[in-house]
C-alpha cells in the first residue's frame, strides 16, 4: 500500500510540473499573439513623408517637427529645402544626424537647376558646378534619390528635347555617385507641344537606366490621365510615387488609390510619400490623417522595397 501511495504522489507531483510548464508556456506566447491586436500597436508600413507637407512648421521650429514627423509612424523623409551645399541650413552631416536620430531614413531630396530660358544659351561650366556640389552635399546626406520637381514648360520639342539630353547627364553624375536621378510631374506635362504629350516625350526620350520619374498620382488625375494606364505603358519606369490628394488622402473622391496600389508592381514604385500641399485643418493634423489612411488600408502592402 506505501508502494501505492508513493507511486500516486509521484505521479501527481509530474502532472503538477507539466501544468505548471504548460501554463508558463501560454503565459509566454501570450503577448506575441495580442501584441497586433492591442490599440496602438498596428503593423506598421513603410510609409515616407515630403517635408513640404509641414513646411510653416519646420520654419518654426525645425527640431519639434521632425520628432512629431516620426512619431507619427513616418519611416522616412524626402526634403524641399536643399540650399548652397545645405539642408534646412544644416550641413549635410547635420540634417543627416537629425533624422537618424528621431528613427527616420534620409530617402531623397526635391532640387533642381533650370537650363537658360533659350536653352541653346544655357552657361554649361556654371550649370556642372552647381550640380557637382550639389550631388557632394545629397551623397553626404545619405541621399538615394535626388528629383527635380519642376521645370519650365518648353516652347518647342527642340526645348523639350535640350532637357531630355539634360537629365540623361544629370543621371550619370548621379549613378556615379551611387544615387539616382528622376523627375517629378505636375499637371502641365500633359500638354502638347507640337502636337506631342510632354510627359510621354520626357519619359520615352530619356535612358531608363539614367532617369525614373517621381509619379504624383494627384496630378496625374489633374491632367485628365489615369496613373494605372501609365503603370500599363512605360512598366518600371516609375520607382517613386507621390501619393497626394486634392487635401489629405481619401477625401476628395478623385484619385482611386486601390486602384493605384492594386497594380503598383507594374509601377516599379520602391517607396510611396506622402505629400500633403493643402489641408482641411492644421498640416500635422492632415499628415497624421493621410499617414493612418494608408497604414490602414488593406490594398497597401507593408512595404514595396
Amino acid at each position: 500500500m506505501e508502494v501505492f501511495f508513493f507511486n500516486l504522489q509521484c505521479k501527481m507531483k509530474k502532472n503538477y510540473i507539466y501544468t505548471i510548464a504548460l501554463l508558463l508556456s501560454v503565459l509566454v506566447l501570450m503577448p506575441s499573439c495580442t501584441e497586433g491586436n492591442k490599440e496602438g500597436t498596428k503593423s506598421k508600413k513603410d510609409i515616407y513623408i515630403q517635408l513640404y507637407s509641414v513646411r510653416d512648421d519646420i520654419k518654426a521650429d525645425y527640431e519639434g517637427t521632425i520628432a512629431k514627423v516620426a512619431e507619427i509612424g513616418y519611416t522616412g523623409v524626402e526634403t524641399a529645402g536643399y540650399s548652397d551645399g545645405k539642408f534646412y541650413g544644416m550641413s549635410p552631416a547635420d540634417f543627416k544626424n537629425s533624422i537618424e536620430a528621431v528613427g527616420m531614413e534620409v530617402l531623397s531630396s526635391h532640387v533642381a537647376h533650370p537650363l537658360a530660358e533659350n536653352p541653346a544659351d544655357t552657361d554649361w561650366d556654371a550649370i556642372w558646378a552647381w550640380w557637382d556640389t550639389a550631388i557632394k552635399a545629397h551623397k553626404d546626406a545619405g541621399m538615394k534619390y535626388m528629383v527635380a520637381p519642376w521645370m519650365p514648360t518648353p516652347k518647342t520639342l527642340e526645348d523639350l528635347q535640350a532637357y531630355c539630353d539634360y537629365y540623361n547627364q544629370i543621371g550619370e553624375k548621379t549613378n556615379a555617385a551611387g544615387m539616382k536621378f528622376g523627375y517629378h510631374n505636375h499637371n502641365f506635362e500633359f500638354k502638347e507641344i507640337e502636337g506631342t504629350l510632354m510627359y510621354d516625350y520626357l519619359i520615352e526620350n530619356t535612358d531608363p537606366k539614367k532617369v525614373f520619374f517621381q509619379m504624383d498620382v494627384y496630378w496625374v488625375g489633374e491632367g485628365g490621365k489615369d496613373p494605372v494606364e501609365y503603370f500599363n505603358k512605360y512598366p518600371g519606369r516609375f520607382e517613386l510615387l507621390h501619393i497626394k490628394d486634392e487635401k489629405e488622402l481619401g477625401k476628395s473622391g478623385k484619385v482611386n488609390f486601390e486602384n493605384i496600389f492594386n497594380n503598383i508592381e507594374k509601377s516599379g514604385a520602391k517607396y510611396n510619400i506622402v505629400e500633403v500641399e493643402r489641408y482641411t485643418g492644421t498640416p500635422f493634423e492632415g499628415v497624421v490623417e493621410s499617414y493612418n489612411y494608408l497604414n490602414d488600408a488593406e490594398f497597401v502592402k507593408k512595404s514595396y522595397k
